[in-house]
């Protein structure tokens, strides 16, 4: 028995270690190039049917409920800005629209730490009751996506989407009222967006909103209801509450309004801020823009899986008829080309073509010769304009402005436009003391280089170093932990530093009238700025960066569909076409900006050289009529008129300030589109408005 039970043992050992070195020989073996586990590996963790089951649609606005720093809303200070961004955009459309010279009014309250109310109110036409939810309440939605036509908004998302972060930020509905007459009715609407569906939830009037009465009833239901409204016959006014941050400087809803003030001069904005101040911005003018005119697709600009699908969904019963009525710039005779190049008949039925004849006719389209498309699509803000808002802003010596004519990218119309200003006091040396104190107790910078470098225009970390190393400041001092004594010092080095030459080039950059405030080193506007060679108009540059110089350039894109590189519209793609006529305008204004310098260079050199000769005239008249019999007052006459003649320039040109010595200098004189003011005269300032802390 025992004897058994020991041969029992060794046969388990020796089956074990046959096992094992079967397991091992197979760990080693070569895989033959099949990477599949043994069945006996694992047990399967979930099979194709669950999965399949987890499977569903996914809701736009549940995406960009969860991605929404895609849209602007990724810190509390940017979603406040961009909040107010999208209301006024919208209000200054549907205005232009309309054909009504626009006023908007925007109002901030702080409602809690860190939570504002903002409420954008507008004189446009109003919207109809059973748009307002849909508006309001449901992304992608809007009348702008599929028409070509110059226009601020694009893809029906900006202030659904704001409405949004605010539901999510504070729980609080969307506040709409609107009336589209003087005797009508008003439509009160509170909106929530549901996100799983994006479809709007109205939560107020049994979900069909309310109806407010006009005149007299209408205010006292307002009244008893706490329904704000400024008192016009028709416009429409939203309400949004939000987290966010408000902070005065670079990037602050001030600076967006002065900006869309500058490129807007038709527009009269009131403001008044979370601390109750108001300032007004006055329309420069009472012209309304043309109105942009809508244009079909171009055919260079439909690819191929798009010319497709409108074959496939064309009316049209004929394949010419097909390419004159889809597409602009398409007459009977371009038509009969492309079919003839794609050896194609014009009669036969579009919506029957296969894959083949579909790719021969996109190629067909390619190769035939198609006029550009139509320009009245997009209007520019115009050289004029450009030179008195830009002067009204932005105080300087020089200005020059170039309108480029239209041009086309992918098919689409697009001009650009740039204005110059050259001069003036950096905007840091414009700020009051009391303003300072303002922005110190705002910032979240971690230093107070970073705090001068980051809160103005232009200021560069040269001109920074300069401020404190004047006030005897360290570098990494924290601008909250600066005690009184620091505080003068600081504002005594701003004041007396001289930074022009530490100063950048502030560099303003619009899309269809809209400022850009952000992602400035990702858009193709800042790039080609960079790319640019300035030294050849008298700036400083080094390679790969921006001039250095007290520098203000304003460039503004129109165009029927802008190139974003987000659906937050804050920087623009660089396609090749768009670059070529932002370096045209460029060098155009820089040409004005060299010959002014050149010029002021000239009379200053003119005028050094004069005042040597007058400085020894005198005694050179004195010591000949001592050696020869001459008349010494008359001498001294003819030497000096010689002297103004070989100087002729100190007085035909422009003196230290930039200003003509005696005769003055047209705008022609430098190719027209140029304003040179005196710098000593102040520029005038928008209606309540302080000294700007965002803007040279």
């Amino acid at each position: 028995m025992g004897n058994q039970s020991v041969m029992e043992a060794k046969g388990k050992m020796i089956s074990q270690e046959n096992k094992e070195e079967s397991g091992g020989q197979k760990a080693h073996a070569p895989s033959n190039g099949d990477n599949r586990a043994p069945a006996s590996a694992g047990k399967i963790r979930v099979t194709a049917q669950a999965l399949a089951a987890k499977q569903r649609e996914i809701s736009v606005s549940e995406f960009f409920a969860k991605n929404r720093h895609l849209l602007g809303f990724d810190n509390p200070r940017k979603a406040l800005l961009t909040t107010v961004k999208e209301a006024v955009d919208n209000a200054l459309d549907a205005c232009e629209e309309a054909g009504i010279l626009p006023e908007v009014w925007v109002q901030i309250q702080s409602t809690g730490e860190n939570r504002f109310r903002v409420d954008v109110q507008d004189n446009g036409p109003g919207i109809v009751k059973k748009q307002i939810p849909l508006i309001f309440g449901k992304l992608l939605y809007g009348s702008k996506f599929h028409r070509l036509r110059m226009s601020r908004g694009q893809q029906g998302i900006g202030i659904s989407a704001a409405g949004m972060y605010g539901l999510l930020t504070t729980g609080k509905p969307v506040k709409i009222v609107s009336k589209i007459a003087r005797d009508k009715p008003a439509h009160y609407y509170e909106i929530q967006i549901d996100t799983k569906r994006n479809v709007p939830e109205i939560l107020n009037g049994r979900g069909e909103g309310e109806d407010i009465p006009p005149n007299e009833a209408g205010r006292q239901y307002m009244g008893k209801r706490g329904i704000a409204w400024i008192e016009v016959d028709h416009g429409t006014r939203v309400t949004i509450e939000l987290e966010g941050r408000y902070q005065r400087g670079r990037g602050s809803v001030e600076e967006y309004l002065e900006l869309t003030a500058l490129a807007n001069p038709h527009v009269t904005i009131h403001y008044q801020d979370p601390e109750g101040e108001e300032t007004t911005y006055q329309r420069l003018t009472d012209q309304l823009p043309p109105e942009p005119k809508e244009i079909k697709p171009h055919p260079y600009g439909v690819e191929l899986g798009v010319l497709v699908a409108m074959l496939r969904e064309t009316e049209a019963t004929t394949l010419a008829r097909f390419l004159k009525e889809s597409f602009s710039r398409v007459s009977d005779t371009i038509a009969q080309r492309i079919c003839e190049a794609a050896k194609l008949s014009g009669r036969s039925n579009p919506r029957r073509l296969s894959r083949q004849e579909a790719e021969a006719l996109f190629e067909a389209i390619q190769q035939t010769r198609i006029p550009p498309p139509a320009t009245d699509c997009v209007w520019p803000i115009g050289e004029d304009l450009l030179l008195r808002a830009l002067h009204q802003m932005v105080p300087a010596e020089f200005y020059a402005a170039a309108t480029r004519p239209p041009a086309v990218y992918r098919g689409n119309p697009f001009i650009v436009e740039v204005a110059l200003a050259y001069g003036g006091t950096p905007p840091i040396q414009r700020i009051s003391r009391e303003a300072m104190e303002e922005l110190l107790s705002e910032t979240d910078a971690r230093t107070l280089r970073q705090f001068l470098a980051a809160t103005f225009d232009g200021m560069g970390a040269m001109a920074a170093d300069k401020i404190l190393q004047q006030a005897q400041l360290p570098r990494r001092i924290m601008p909250g932990n600066l005690d009184e004594e620091q505080r003068n010092r600081l504002y005594e080095a701003i004041r007396n530093v001289n930074l022009f030459e530490g100063q950048t080039m502030n560099v303003l950059r619009y899309a269809n009238r809209v400022p850009l405030l952000f992602q400035a080193g990702a858009c193709s506007i800042t790039q080609t700025v960079m790319q640019t060679n300035w030294r050849i108009y008298g700036l400083e540059q080094a390679r790969g960066a921006l001039p250095s110089g007290p520098v203000t350039l304003m460039v503004h894109i129109a165009s029927v569909w802008v190139p974003f590189t987000s659906e937050s519209k804050e920087a623009i793609a660089a396609y090749p076409e768009i670059q070529k006529e932002l370096r045209l305008a460029f060098q155009t204004v820089g040409r004005k900006l060299g010959m002014f310098l050149r010029r002021r260079q000239r009379a200053q050199h003119e005028g050094q050289r004069r005042s040597v000769f007058l400085r020894y005239l005198s005694e050179v008249a004195t010591a000949v009529s001592m050696i020869t019999p001459v008349d010494r007052e008359k001498l001294y006459e003819k030497l000096v008129s010689v002297a103004k003649r070989k100087t002729a320039d100190a007085d035909l040109q422009l003196d230290e300030h930039g200003r003509p010595v005696s005769q003055e200098l047209t705008a022609e004189d430098f190719g027209g589109g140029v304003l040179v003011v005196d710098p000593d005269q102040p520029a005038p300032q928008p209606e309540g408005a302080a000294p700007s802390t965002a803007l040279p």
